[in-house]
């Protein structure tokens, strides 16, 4: 099942859209929102793969909420605007939206965004399918990249970056690193909890790599400066100041 937000701020609309995914078998309502504000909490506490959305919206409009998950999440959900305005349809889909459903829509029309919205949770779940880590006993993991399958010793793993749906793992022992497509979700329950810590939304690291501590970063060996989020910062001063000698 495809776990789906409906967000329109217009009752009548959203009762249609509402309707309109109850309809797909392969689609799961998960909630029902009149304002992408409403709608971020949703996703700060459940797993969504895709969002049905209203782009004119007060507060904070639709186009401007798809970007804001762009820039926050390592695999973003699956985006169709609905929207009764034919000049958003470019910014649409450089917002990396599957569909641009113009208003009043049928049922048809809705069902092949629909489509879209599977064909591309299919890809993803496939492609999670062939690259998701497999964690032996002498703390190997194997990744895809680049049409090879490469060997990883998660001792050498310095840090993890999140960039859009792909992951950059640098290593010591690896002159660039390695690329995969990944989300931080999934790379995170292969890593041991007590060695790796994510202290950002697009950063993993290596507690074992950390060189020194500076306001809001984190030096590791070879003198890599990685942010600090603040979301992520009381779970990281907690785990120091474990380890910080006092008399």
């Amino acid at each position: 099942m495809i776990k789906c937000i409906a967000i329109d701020d217009e009752p009548l609309a959203l009762k249609k859209l509402v309707a309109y995914i109850k309809k797909i078998p392969y689609l799961e309502l998960v909630a029902q929102c009149q304002s992408a504000i409403e709608a971020q909490h949703v996703i700060d506490n459940q797993e969504v793969d895709a969002i049905f959305l209203d782009i004119n919206m007060p507060e904070l409009n639709g186009m401007e909420f798809a970007k804001s998950l762009d820039q926050e999440h390592s695999r973003g959900p699956i985006m169709v605007f609905t929207t009764a305005y034919t000049d958003y349809a470019i910014e649409g889909y450089k917002a990396n939206a599957v569909g641009y459903l113009l208003k009043p829509y049928s049922f048809d029309e809705f069902e092949a965004a629909a489509l879209k919205v599977r064909d591309i949770h299919e890809i993803r779940q496939q492609a999670a399918a062939v690259v998701t880590t497999q964690v032996d006993n002498d703390g190997i993991i194997f990744v895809k990249s680049d049409y090879k399958i490469v060997r990883i010793a998660i001792d050498s793993i310095r840090y993890i970056e999140a960039m859009s749906e792909y992951l950059r793992i640098a290593c010591d022992d690896k002159s660039k690193p390695v690329i995969v497509l990944l989300s931080m979700k999934k790379i995170e329950e292969h890593l041991p909890s007590n060695m790796f810590m994510r202290i950002h939304r697009s950063f993993i690291i290596n507690l074992k790599k950390i060189s020194e501590v500076k306001k809001n970063h984190v030096i590791l060996d070879g003198d890599i400066s990685l942010p600090i989020g603040d979301n992520y910062k009381d779970a990281f001063m907690t785990y120091l100041n474990s380890k910080i000698l006092t008399k």
